[in-house]
């Protein structure tokens, strides 16, 4: 069976029986495939609107906004049926709040991105939350994080790379330090040197799995055909942590993930503590929010994360995901609904998406 998108098509609501079943519901998947106007108001409106339930015998379905305003209907001022929906405009507004973080040497304060937003601060903060899922200070502790990392790579010290990330103090660096990076920044520029990452590897339906985590969560999921080609990934990627496997009260995690990988669709009930990219991290939270069942494309992805041109990155992103399956890259698809490029293969892909749609 194919995966249902998360894209609605007109084919959906072809009649007025289920246009007039999305008004009543609100259904935002309705919003741009038609719009319907209110006889007694003189309004038009999207189908997800939220003014007062009109009178079934008041409505008229239209096909764009130019039909129902050639019909004499003006446009609603609450849903503002001739802008892009909501949930992209404020896709739109965090992506900006997003690069003023980006450019900024010092973090922007809360009021001052919310007034740049035209919001609240505290409609602001959940606004950038929803959207980027995660709040804007992390969203700068992120982005404060990449800097550090680039710097300690580049920097002759840790104290050089410490004032070069923007800190203005050693003392704030160190505060913060173990958010920043999650090891010290000495362990960090060692490739890992001092963590404790516990691993151990299995078998599933789909091959063989490697399960790795620290004391915070799992931060690696991998799957292939070759145990060694697993644990020398997992190697790469931690150069000098201490790294140990076969631990006996880890079997339960792993047979926890595989339970997943065997159901999709259920999830996964254990922490993740995954490290990348501010936008990486973005992109990966907008990953967990597609059920079970249900694709989009890497065009919808990069809308979702506020880059409506960013397919491409957004495809690296995927790429970059460690933990397969927790976080659902596999239900990215191409435009016509075909089958891309999956980092653990791609009929690794193919028989994930068949599971859930036979859930």
């Amino acid at each position: 069976m194919k995966a249902a998108t998360m894209t609605a098509h007109k084919h959906d609501y072809d009649s007025d029986e289920l246009r007039w079943a999305a008004v009543r519901g609100r259904d935002q998947g309705a919003d741009g495939v038609f719009y319907y106007s209110v006889s007694s108001t003189g309004v038009y409106c999207r189908p997800s609107c939220g003014a007062r339930p009109a009178l079934r015998r008041n409505v008229r379905f239209h096909a764009s906004c130019a039909e129902a305003e050639a019909a004499g209907f003006r446009a609603c001022l609450r849903c503002k049926p001739g802008q892009p929906p909501l949930a992209e405009r404020q896709a739109a507004l965090v992506a900006r709040a997003c690069r003023l973080i980006d450019a900024a040497d010092e973090a922007p304060d809360l009021d001052s991105l919310a007034a740049a937003a035209g919001m609240s601060r505290f409609h602001f903060h959940r606004v950038f939350k929803a959207h980027a899922g995660i709040t804007p200070k992390a969203y700068a502790a992120a982005v404060r994080a990449e800097r550090l990392k680039r710097a300690l790579e580049r920097s002759a010290s840790v104290t050089a790379a410490i004032y070069d990330a923007g800190f203005n103090s050693s003392g704030r660096y160190y505060a913060a330090s173990a958010q920043v990076l999650g090891m010290t920044a000495q362990a960090w520029r060692a490739g890992g040197s001092g963590a404790a990452i516990r691993f151990a590897i299995g078998q599933c339906s789909l091959g063989a799995i490697l399960v790795a985590a620290t004391d915070k969560g799992v931060c690696a999921i991998l799957m292939g055909d070759d145990p060694e080609l697993l644990a020398r990934d997992l190697q790469d990627r931690f150069p000098q942590a201490d790294l140990r496997g076969a631990e006996a009260d880890f079997e339960q995690s792993i047979a926890r993930v595989v339970g997943m990988v065997e159901r999709p669709d259920l999830g996964l009930d254990l922490p993740l503590d995954v490290r990348g990219t501010a936008f990486q991290r973005r992109v990966w939270q907008a990953l967990r929010t597609i059920p079970s069942g249900a694709t989009v494309s890497y065009t919808e992805l990069a809308a979702l994360v506020g880059l409506p041109n960013g397919a491409r990155a957004v495809a690296g992103a995927c790429a970059a995901n460690p933990v397969a399956v927790a976080i659902p890259c596999h239900r990215v698809v191409r435009t016509d609904g075909g089958l891309s490029g999956y980092r653990w293969g791609v009929e690794r892909k193919r028989a994930l998406l068949d599971r859930e749609n036979n859930q």
